[in-house]
């Protein structure tokens, strides 16, 4: 009986000894098997360093200066990271409804999960936590698609989940999940995606648009939400999300079921360099970073130079978003009307050489040929594609299909099939526009409006192009006889016309030049000379003074062109820049002191370490007295001259030009100073208006001076650019938090000269009221 018994008790034993040889062995194979792939033996793992600091691709952030991101520079990844306080909760009890319900309890690795995961063959749901999930966007992929290759990558997401968990918090892993994966058409982590699917910040996401990114997880390019991409399919996957977040406890029932109703609701806001807010600004802004992180004085501490689309630099701005947005719809907003007009009285049944006023047909072939050596696709196919001339030639004459502007056009583009010249010739017939506003005080460029689309008009007309200014260059001659001669806005002139004998001052011929109008018979005050932009007065003061203190005084003023000394340069002929003008005018509302304008406040790295701040520049240029003395003289021009209409309501339809008053009446009654300025054949358009802390400038023409208005009616700066600045303007004052001055110019204490008088009206001026054409500022 007895052997019996330990015969028994042998066969019971020994199935114990071969299952804790089996469970020995299984440790020590899975403890074996993390080792290898700690070891690196089943391919490259991160080390410590990587783990602290994963490699990702941060884009640059342009902020503005009231806390709004105007736009990014990035190549391949828009990505801006935040914290996890920046995320909503519903959005993170989405995630964890929807991708690891035990995030908070496991250590890396689901047990539960992978063990489900085996016994159904993967049939039951993914296994997959947050923190492998985030080990594998780290760190390798997708990875292989063979079985072998799946194994082990697997085995590798373990490991590395297991020391995420060990390196980060949960709420970390979290954030960094969201940072890392790719939404689909450039929106790179949770910020961009907001941006670009719902036009807001992540903490400002409903539930519903939460649901929705949490479930474009699952296959970002599957689920595109997009109107001609998978819109069905990517609400049917919010939805299971917003059923996974009732399973779960995060939502009520009836509250899932009436969001499952809901319509996905995108605003979908593209960031891209040619899309969005301050584009001409952000391509300027590119070429100042570009020029900063090449100067060895700002490399990393190791030495290396920064990556402005790399290394999630923060560029802080002088532009006020806001400010911005108003600059841009009062530019195109009137635009699209005098356009409209320009297309009525220009075209080829009215003018065969349309849109080109006073050319032959050679000189338009010449003009076009230029331009096709000057284009892009000229350049690309010579020196990219090394194509012959003749050959490039012929390609501008063979129909290929293209989207073109148009203004009347649903996102202003049209698709059509054009031959490149034809489009060449299309898109000089349209006007182009350049703004820009500063504060004086301190040089800050609170909005920059570089042209009306960059997209499809790149050239920025802000400070890169430069054209005649005309009539806005005489204050500078004002300002210049004031300071040498004294003189008062009360001082009066003969209207009379006078000559400039050759050699004078460096002109070779006699110089006599024309009042708009022919009138000459009387006198007037210089306040009323400048407000009727009179050329025969302004003639005058070059004669007494001569063009090299003007010159003197415009470069101090911050003008950058070399000006010719001749007199001629008293009617506007140096061709300048919005900007130049714009930083020059602000000397006038700054009592003479010159800021240089600011654009970039601060740079800093990733971390917040700042690594650029900027340093005010100022000099003294004119005396308080002949700055004031100045803003008075242009204060006239609002008030009687060729800027009146800002001030005055007459009925829209007894306007001879009320097609392009765009937004009249505006009827300020503030203090503004001002000048209109047109040049020859109506081919530039000028205003630049003050109020004492904001200088605004704005020029209207086309690409080329041949593209123009027939009359001065419809072509000068009155009509061309000064409606662009009142409605920019009128917004400014609407929203009062901006601080935009009503208030009077700063009187200097020591006054000694007489700036209040009226002006005097001769036989034959016009009537100071706004139902006929404002008095013509032209300049001959």
């Amino acid at each position: 009986m007895m052997a019996k018994k330990k015969a028994a008790s042998r066969n019971f034993s020994k199935p114990i000894r071969w299952f804790w040889m089996c469970f020995l062995a299984a440790v020590l194979g899975v403890g074996l098997i993390f080792t290898s792939a700690s070891l690196g033996l089943f391919g490259e793992m991160p080390d410590t360093t990587a783990l602290e600091n994963p490699r990702t691709n941060l884009a640059s952030e342009i902020i503005s200066s009231d806390g709004e991101t105007l736009g990014k520079f990035y190549y391949e990844d828009n990505r801006t990271p935040v914290a996890f306080s920046d995320l909503p909760k519903h959005l993170i009890d989405a995630l964890i409804a929807t991708e690891d319900v035990r995030h908070f309890e496991h250590a890396g690795i689901d047990a539960r999960g992978t063990l489900r995961a085996i016994v159904k063959l993967g049939k039951g749901g993914g296994a997959s936590t947050i923190s492998q999930q985030l080990a594998k966007q780290l760190f390798h992929g997708e990875g292989s698609r063979n079985k072998v290759g799946r194994i082990t990558q697997k085995i590798k997401e373990w490991v590395i989940a297991i020391r995420l968990e060990r390196q980060y918090t949960k709420e970390e892993i979290i954030a960094q999940y969201f940072n890392i994966y790719d939404f689909g058409n450039n929106a790179d982590g949770i910020r961009s995606a907001s941006r670009i699917y719902f036009g807001k910040e992540p903490i400002d996401l409903s539930i519903n648009e939460s649901a929705m990114l949490v479930g474009m997880f699952k296959n970002s390019s599957l689920y595109n939400p997009r109107p001609k991409r998978n819109p069905v399919g990517t609400k049917n996957r919010r939805n299971v999300v917003l059923s996974q977040m009732a399973k779960y406890g995060f939502l009520k029932e009836t509250i899932k079921d009436s969001l499952k109703q809901l319509p996905l609701a995108l605003n979908y806001s593209p960031e891209s360099h040619r899309e969005g807010i301050a584009t001409y600004f952000r391509s300027y802004l590119r070429g100042f970073m570009k020029e900063w992180v090449n100067n060895p004085l700002n490399t990393k501490p190791n030495g290396d130079t920064y990556n402005i689309y790399k290394d999630g630099l923060k560029i802080y701005t002088t532009i006020d978003s806001r400010m911005q947005t108003f600059a841009e719809t009062a530019t195109k907003e009137h635009m699209a009307n005098l356009q409209a007009e320009f297309f009525v009285q220009n075209t080829l049944r009215r003018n065969r050489t349309a849109p080109f006023l006073d050319l032959e047909p050679e000189e338009i072939t010449n003009l076009l040929s230029t331009s096709m050596r000057r284009s892009e696709r000229w350049r690309k196919m010579k020196y990219d594609l090394k194509k012959s001339n003749k050959e490039i030639i012929a390609s501008f004459d063979k129909p290929i299909p293209m989207k073109i502007f148009s203004w009347t056009a649903k996102n202003n583009e049209i698709d059509t099939i054009m031959t490149p010249k034809d489009s060449m010739r299309y898109y000089k017939s349209f006007l182009r526009a350049g703004m820009l506003s500063m504060e004086p005080q301190t040089g800050h460029v609170k909005a920059w409006v570089g042209g009306v689309n960059y997209k499809h008009f790149q050239y920025d007309m802000a400070k890169q192009g430069k054209r005649q200014v005309g009539s806005t260059f005489k204050p500078f001659v004002y300002a210049a006889a004031i300071d040498q001669l004294h003189l008062s806005p009360c001082d009066t002139f003969p209207k009379s016309q006078i000559t400039i004998e050759a050699m004078k001052y460096g002109n070779m011929q006699p110089w006599s030049p024309k009042n708009s109008g022919g009138n000459y018979g009387g006198f007037e005050t210089l306040k009323s000379a400048l407000a009727n932009s009179r050329n025969t007065i302004t003639a005058r003061l070059m004669n007494e003074i001569g063009p090299q203190p003007v010159i003197d005084l415009a470069l101090s003023l911050g003008v950058e062109q070399d000006i010719p000394a001749v007199p001629s340069i008293a009617l506007g002929t140096p061709d300048l820049s919005v900007y130049e003008m714009v930083a020059a005018y602000s000397t006038f509302a700054n009592q003479g002191v010159y800021t240089k304008p600011v654009m970039v406040t601060r740079i800093e790295d990733k971390n917040g370490t700042i690594l650029y701040q900027n340093t005010l520049e100022t000099k003294d240029v004119l005396s308080k007295e002949v700055a004031y003395v100045t803003v008075k003289l242009m204060e006239g021009v609002t008030k009687f001259g060729s800027g009146q209409r800002l001030r005055h309501s007459a009925a829209k339809d007894q306007l001879v030009y009320k097609e392009i008053v765009t937004g009249y009446p505006y009827e300020f009654t503030n203090p503004i100073a001002g000048k209109t300025g047109t040049t020859q054949n109506q081919s530039d358009g000028w205003f630049m208006g003050m109020v004492p802390n904001l200088v605004t400038g704005v020029w209207v023409g086309g690409e080329d001076r041949a593209t123009h208005f027939k009359t001065i009616t419809y072509g000068q700066g009155a009509a061309m650019a000064l409606p662009i600045w009142a409605n920019y303007m009128r917004s400014c004052y609407a929203l009062e938090e901006l601080g935009v001055s009503k208030e009077d110019f700063v009187e200097p204490e020591e006054l000694t000269i007489e700036v209040e008088c009226d002006p005097i009206l001769e036989e034959g001026d016009p009537i100071p009221i706004d139902t006929t054409p404002i008095t013509p500022d032209i300049d001959f």
